[in-house]
């Protein structure tokens, strides 16, 4: 285990997603399965972007991009990805993250779309404005 003090920079991080402070301060902490994402569109930068909208994998309990069309649990939005995290060389490692799951979102900004299912899935904890 590596335990020396180091920094990463991932460029600039929009989140301009947010749509107010609340439920910032109550992340949950998640493994995301990075072969559910496609590198160029999700991580061409070499980090996946904050916002993009995750569903929770049935059979392995890690977090995937949100896909409405899927059968393993990804067709239910849970949260979103609250800040970039570094993205793996190799599709087949997964890599820690924080989920945003309460609070106020601008769907306009979000780096994906998401479609009206998934903003029923999450009605009550997260407000699309």
């Amino acid at each position: 285990m590596d335990l020396r003090l180091r920094s990463e920079t991932f460029g600039a991080d929009d989140q301009s997603w947010l749509g107010s402070e609340h439920g910032t301060q109550a992340t949950e902490s998640i493994t995301l399965d990075t072969s559910t994402f496609t590198a160029a569109t999700h991580y061409p930068d070499g980090y996946f972007k904050s916002g993009l909208p995750l569903g929770r994998i049935t059979a392995t309990g890690k977090y995937g991009l949100y896909n409405a069309g899927g059968a393993d649990g990804t067709e239910t939005l849970v949260g979103f990805l609250f800040a970039a995290v570094a993205a793996p060389t190799d599709n087949t490692v997964d890599v820690a993250g924080a989920m945003f799951t309460h609070g106020k979102v601008r769907s306009s900004r979000l780096p994906v779309a998401v479609d009206a299912a998934g903003q029923a899935d999450v009605a009550g904890s997260i407000r699309f404005v």
